[in-house]
């Protein structure tokens, strides 16, 4: 790994170059610069100022919610609260326990080890976890066959934070040796204006609030969607008006990218008119509207799917996805019943 990107990641303490990049001069560094999520902030100020007052480790720390709501960022936060280090990997680069014993044991006292995607850690390597997390100890095997002998190795306390966006996969033993469990939840739009207002100010960009606005209306309460509308709205500003993002370039923008104003793109409109014009709305397997529009259901299921419940537009039921009556109208299409009592 190049030794300035591991460092970046590594060091407890961020250096004026880290704003050459982008999307580490994004994150938040700090609770008091992060925005929103009020409850889990509050919290975590106080576990985080009681663990320093005793001269401890924070406790492991579970965060669980839809991508791009700031999980990595949130754990970037405690190590920079807490003043040590920062180790980031995930649950699919850890192959073997032999990688996590490499990662556990270079720990200092009290550093903050990350793995996004942690539901997907094997369960082998979950078993020298469990010793870790709540011993600050690591069972190894050294050897084969008859010759094969256990060694136990002591390790510096440390804090692992783990993200998943599928709680549910989590194996209860892993889950039950989190001593903080935290569930984000979607950004409002004003939220999600105050985040473009500041990512503006960081990349230099002219915004006026109600470009904002606009933004954060069609974001789908992601600060990840915010940031990314964000640079596609400067690039119009800047090619198609005065270099600075009102609210018609804002939406002239988002028209272009496909994003209505409730912040459907084009495969959220895929998925709805698929299951209206093939299915009748519903009820209809998961696995049938992935091979009817060509995307893989996991993708339908943790990207597509929660947004369009959320704003009422798709429900699950034991027998399949339905569409609901405020997602026909959305698309203009009229309910089966609705087209019997016209005739």
């Amino acid at each position: 790994m190049d030794s300035d990107f591991e460092s970046r990641f590594v060091n407890a303490e961020y250096s004026p170059s880290d704003d050459n990049d982008i999307e580490l001069s994004l994150r938040p560094k700090i609770i008091a610069d992060y925005v929103g999520q009020e409850k889990v902030k509050e919290n975590l100020s106080v576990y985080i100022e009681a663990a320093r007052q005793r001269g401890e480790p924070l406790d492991h720390v579970l965060l669980y919610g839809p991508p791009g709501l700031g999980k990595t960022t949130l754990a970037g936060i405690i190590a920079n609260e807490m003043g040590v280090n920062f180790r980031v990997t995930s649950g699919p680069a850890i192959e073997k326990p032999g990688d996590l014993a490499a990662l556990l044991t270079n720990l200092s006292e009290g550093d903050v080890l990350f793995i996004d995607e942690i539901h997907r850690l094997s369960r082998a390597v979950e078993e020298v976890l469990y010793p870790a997390m709540e011993d600050n100890e690591l069972d190894i095997i050294i050897g084969k066959g008859p010759s094969a002998r256990s060694i136990r190795l002591d390790l510096n306390p440390f804090t692992l934070v783990g993200a998943t966006t599928r709680a549910g996969q989590l194996s209860a033993p892993l889950r039950d040796r989190f001593g903080v469990i935290f569930r984000l939840e979607l950004y409002t739009p004003e939220e999600l204006s105050e985040i473009v207002t500041r990512s503006a100010g960081i990349l230099g960009i002219n915004i006026e609030p109600e470009g904002a606005m606009e933004i954060a209306s069609r974001s789908r309460g992601t600060p990840r969607i915010a940031n990314r509308f964000l640079k596609r709205a400067r690039d119009f500003a800047q090619i198609v008006g005065d270099g600075s993002i009102t609210k018609e370039v804002a939406s002239l923008a988002l028209s272009k990218m496909e994003v209505d104003d409730l912040g459907l793109d084009s495969i959220d409109r895929l998925i709805l008119t698929t299951m209206i014009k093939n299915y009748n709305g519903g009820p209809v397997g998961l696995e049938t509207i992935a091979a009817a529009i060509g995307e893989e259901s996991v993708t339908i299921e943790d990207v597509y799917e929660p947004y369009l419940m959320q704003i009422g537009f798709l429900s699950r039921t034991p027998r399949g996805r339905c569409v609901s009556p405020a997602g026909y109208r959305h698309l203009g299409f009229q309910m089966p019943g609705q087209q019997k009592l016209d005739v």
